[in-house]
């Protein structure tokens, strides 16, 4: 079960700082997927230790490419039928707090992560509230980013 309130708990307690437990990738082209992984991890408690197509991370040196990586990420949990979080491609109208955006600044290949951590009203750009690391932010209105586009990743459980 995917308990989106522990996910965004985690994500207001680390979004403008660094849980010391994982490797800080903003040198190695940014901590935006990496931490909103910890935040899923924090929501759901399972890693998926499958060697090329899990989610996990030991250490800096013994993870898997969906947990530091935007794309991948997407790949894993939209097709898991195993172990950790999955979820599914959906219209931003239907977001819910604790699902994940990702933002492709060009129009052609995604590049950022963030965790949904309120919503007014109804979702909108205006009315969706993020956190995120590479561009630390904490409760950060979706609308002030300059995108082409945004996929939703709602996460509908986990295993």
């Amino acid at each position: 079960m995917y308990n989106r309130e522990k996910a965004v708990d985690y994500a207001v307690k680390w979004a403008l700082k660094r849980n010391p437990d994982f490797y800080d990738f903003e040198e190695l082209g940014g901590d935006c997927t990496n931490f909103v992984s910890q935040c899923l991890y924090a929501g759901c408690g399972v890693m998926n230790y499958k060697k090329e197509y899990g989610w996990y991370y030991i250490d800096l040196n013994n993870r898997s490419a969906s947990w530091s990586g935007v794309e991948y990420l997407y790949n894993f949990l939209t097709s898991n039928e195993g172990d950790g979080p999955y979820g599914e491609e959906l219209p931003l109208q239907l977001a819910e707090k604790g699902d994940i955006i990702q933002l492709s600044f060009d129009g052609i290949q995604f590049s950022h992560a963030v965790i949904i951590t309120k919503i007014l009203l109804f979702p909108s750009k205006d009315n969706i509230f993020i956190a995120c690391h590479t561009y630390d932010s904490l409760n950060r209105r979706l609308s002030t980013y300059s995108y082409k586009k945004a996929r939703l990743i709602h996460i509908t459980g986990s295993r």
